[in-house]
């Protein structure tokens, strides 16, 4: 053979010629010629996807006619590359192929082909099958969005949506997912076989099917999964089905409704996936395709492997934080009390708690003297350690509730209370998770006095009750905000006390959001007037009601309450000389009032006692002046006040002492006892049960 460079020209030519005629006869790679009028000219017949294609057939038809992409023009991409001479490079195009036909993916460069003089021949176009390509790198975004959006709750019904969103319609037609209803209460799965009738919810459909797709099931609808199926099968052994539907699939008889419903959306392809960690079977996810999709393949089987796995570990956090959860609202639910404690001249209710936030709390306290203690309080934390946490701080509110301490000086011991318990946990292993979370609460105080008409209350954070008028007036009571309970902050507290007219309404919440919200004008709080006559828990239920999406009352604790008059004939003061014959006058007085009420024998005596002895202590001890008060309410109240701050302490008498009985006698005959301080001075009370 002569060498080229002896006639370069003659046998380059014949040269490119081979090579051209190789390309469109032999070679894998697509060539496509298309002249000025985008009119097939050439094509090579040898790549896999135009096997069988005959090349008389297409010649001299539009491009159109013989290339059916399905997403985008393909005459519009060649004409301008015609018009502007800039070549398309690398471009991806989608295209149906073969008679099926199948979609398949294509990476397509187009050149301009030009003459000696310029002229425009027409555009040559390289075509290269990258299908296997682009679903290896589809699989590969598609796991890592599922990794990266699959999860970010703790809800399973969320999880579902956010799956099926996902994998609908880039991976499957159609999608459902379901999970076991053990799981979704928070409960174990069973660790052998799931058995068969287990019950499963379905927490997620979709379907980007073409026309309506009939659900068998709708989201939220818990079922036994019909057996033998392959739902059953994969979650016997845990292992995914890739199953070919048809008319003639055996176990759709079993189920007539699915069977219904795959034929009305063309479906011929079904990949079941168990969502199984450790061996337990937590749920399923069906995937569907139907019509001009390609079956399930290994590789798609292997990567919803993935996806179900990742998958069952999001569900089985959900299913141990609803575990969680539910102990803690349990708890919760337990150290709150069960119905409102207070005087007959406050109606209290409370807003029905989820749980939602185990260190949120509400009390109501029947103090002396007609008075009532209301409290709402909000741990910091989430779970068991906050509903501990808050049952701690509630007792210890109960238990110096006892002492009457007026709101700012409780709080003060509560906050010494708080410290002890933060320090405790601040000693706790440096192992223990619970030793890194902050103890502190939030906490308000407050006490109504029917008797005056009057609300003291104080803060620890920035909780402050609302007080709405009987004119419909709703203001924020000005409470000073305190140091939160078990922070390192010493600042005193402070107490504010504000008149509270009969048919006013209260308002505590544990949420400053919530408070802030109700204070609104207009507000759900603006026609709380109409309801003087109406149970407070329809005031209750409106409120929750009124309340926009996303601020339910779930995660407050809530306490409304109403003023009512305290009938001034339930009621007698007198004021008394600091002579000693004072104490017969009491005795006489008390017998006559206790009688003008109807008191029974028995309790008008040793009330009669009970005064005299209080009396005779503060004559001998006290300073004037001195006042008796008798009230009658839930209990029959005795009290005497004078001016001296020295509160009295019960003794036992030795046998041959002459004195130091009084108080001993009044603990014996009362009820209750106690002193609380006043302005001047103190108050000694006992009460008796009616």
């Amino acid at each position: 053979m002569q060498p080229l460079g002896n006639d370069p020209l003659g046998h380059v030519d014949q040269a490119a010629a081979s090579m051209l005629e190789a390309l469109f006869t032999q070679s894998p790679i697509g060539l496509h010629l298309v002249d000025p009028d985008l009119r097939v000219v050439r094509v090579n017949t040898a790549a896999p996807w135009m096997r069988g294609v005959s090349l008389d057939e297409i010649r001299g038809q539009r491009a159109r006619d013989v290339y059916h992409l399905v997403d985008a023009d393909v005459e519009a991409l060649l004409k301008d590359v015609l018009d502007t001479g800039t070549p398309l490079l690398s471009h991806v195009v989608r295209a149906l192929v073969d008679e099926a036909p199948v979609e398949r993916t294509f990476e397509v460069n187009a050149l301009r082909l030009q003459g000696a003089e310029g002229k425009v021949l027409g555009v040559g176009v390289i075509a290269v099958d990258v299908t296997e390509r682009e679903r290896a790198h589809a699989r590969t975004r598609m796991l890592d969005r599922v990794r990266e959006r699959v999860g970010r709750t703790l809800d399973p019904v969320v999880i579902g949506e956010e799956l099926a969103a996902i994998l609908v319609p880039d991976f499957a037609d159609l999608v459902t997912v379901e999970v076991e209803d053990a799981v979704i209460r928070g409960d174990d799965p069973p660790l052998a076989t799931a058995p068969i009738g287990t019950l499963v919810m379905r927490t997620a459909f979709r379907s980007a099917v073409a026309g309506a797709v009939p659900q068998i099931h709708a989201v939220g609808d818990v079922r036994r999964l019909t057996d033998p199926t392959p739902f059953t099968q994969a979650l016997a052994d845990l292992s995914p089905r890739m199953v070919r539907l048809g008319p003639d699939t055996p176990w759709l008889a079993a189920d007539p409704a699915l069977a219904l419903a795959v034929d009305a959306a063309r479906g011929h392809s079904l990949l079941v996936v168990p969502l199984a960690l450790r061996d337990a079977a937590l749920g399923l996810v069906s995937l569907y395709r139907a019509d001009r999709s390609p079956v399930f393949d290994e590789e798609d089987r292997a990567l919803a492997m993935e996806v179900g796995t990742h998958t069952a570990l999001c569900l089985d956090n959900a299913r141990r934080y609803t575990r969680e959860h539910t102990i803690a609202a349990t708890v919760q639910r337990q150290l709150l009390p069960r119905r409102p404690e207070a005087q007959a001249w406050l109606e209290t209710a409370y807003l029905s708690l989820t749980g939602a936030d185990p260190g949120a709390w509400y009390d109501t306290t029947a103090l002396s003297s007609a008075r009532t203690a209301i409290v709402v309080g909000k741990v910091s934390g989430r779970g068991l350690e906050a509903a501990a946490t808050m049952g701690q701080l509630r007792t210890a509110i109960r238990s110096l509730s006892a002492f009457d301490l007026t709101p700012d000086e409780l709080l003060a011991r509560l906050h010494d209370t708080a410290s002890r318990l933060a320090a405790e946990r601040a000693r706790l292993p440096l192992g223990d998770p619970l030793r890194q979370e902050e103890l502190t609460a939030d906490c308000v105080y407050a006490v109504h006095d029917p008797l005056t008409g009057s609300c003291t209350a104080a803060a620890a954070g920035h909780l402050a009750p609302l007080v709405v008028r009987p004119d419909g007036t709703v203001s924020l009571l000005d409470t000073p905000a305190g140091p939160r309970l078990g922070s390192a902050e010493g600042a005193p507290f402070a107490a504010v006390d504000v008149g509270v007219p009969a048919g006013s309404v209260l308002v505590f919440t544990s949420d400053p959001l919530l408070t802030a919200y109700l204070a609104e004008r207009p507000g759900p709080l603006a026609s709380v007037s109409r309801y003087g006559d109406r149970p407070l828990q329809d005031l209750c239920d409106d409120l929750v009601y009124a309340l926009p999406a996303g601020m339910g009352v779930r995660d407050a604790a809530v306490i409304v309450a109403r003023t009512r008059a305290f009938p001034a004939d339930q009621c007698a003061i007198w004021p008394l000389e600091p002579d000693p014959t004072a104490v017969s006058v009491v005795r006489r007085r008390t017998r006559e009032q206790l009688t003008t009420w109807g008191v029974d024998e028995e309790t008008a005596y040793n009330t009669q006692l009970i005064a005299s002895e209080l009396v005779t202590n503060a004559l001998r001890y006290g300073r004037p002046p001195i006042e008796l008060r008798l009230i009658r309410g839930r209990t029959l109240t005795c009290e005497v006040r004078d001016a001296d701050t020295a509160a009295p302490h019960l003794r036992h008498a030795g046998t041959v002492d002459e004195g130091g009985r009084g108080l001993f006698i009044v603990a014996q005959l009362a009820q209750a006892w106690g002193t609380r301080p006043a302005a001047p001075g103190k108050t000694i009370w006992a009460e008796q049960t009616l």
